[in-house]
């Protein structure tokens, strides 16, 4: 089963978990007694906090897949090429010599969303998975217009 395919099902899941609970707040909330309208009316709160979660990291991992896909096309996906241990994990001063290169050229041009997706792809193979994301999301906020070009890049 390819990963995408994981996703969409535990999206289905989730939702149809969010829609039981939702329906429980409803019975809840029409019962009329306060303590369970209380209860219900926290209980529907966590099904829209939810869905506002799922929305937002599919429209994450959409705009990233639509990234990656320019870049293949223009062949300047970053390859994974660093060297491993036996045990799978990557050779940290391979890894730290690719984020310099990356870095210096983030830095030159600080308003190029691929440079800033060169700087995630290196912080995932480094390990950094907060800062890969970081990076990802201000590369996506550039890609779409939401980041002015010249804006003051994340640390």
């Amino acid at each position: 089963m390819t990963a995408r395919m994981t996703v969409w099902i535990l999206v289905a899941v989730l939702f149809f978990y969010l829609v039981v609970a939702g329906a429980q707040a409803v019975t809840l909330i029409g019962s009329g007694e306060p303590i369970a309208m209380g209860l219900g009316i926290g209980i529907l709160i966590l099904p829209i906090i939810g869905l506002w979660i799922i929305w937002r990291e599919m429209q994450f991992g959409f705009g990233v897949q639509k990234m990656a896909r320019e870049l293949e096309s223009e062949g300047g996906l970053p390859v994974d090429d660093l060297p491993r241990s036996e045990g799978g994990s990557v050779d940290r001063a391979a890894a730290d010599a690719q984020f310099a290169i990356v870095e210096q050229a983030t830095r030159a041009d600080p308003g190029n969303w691929r440079a800033w997706f060169r700087v995630a792809a290196a912080y995932d193979a480094a390990g950094d998975r907060k800062r890969a994301r970081a990076a990802m999301r201000y590369a996506l906020g550039v890609y779409q217009g939401k980041i002015p070009m010249d804006s003051y890049p994340p640390e």
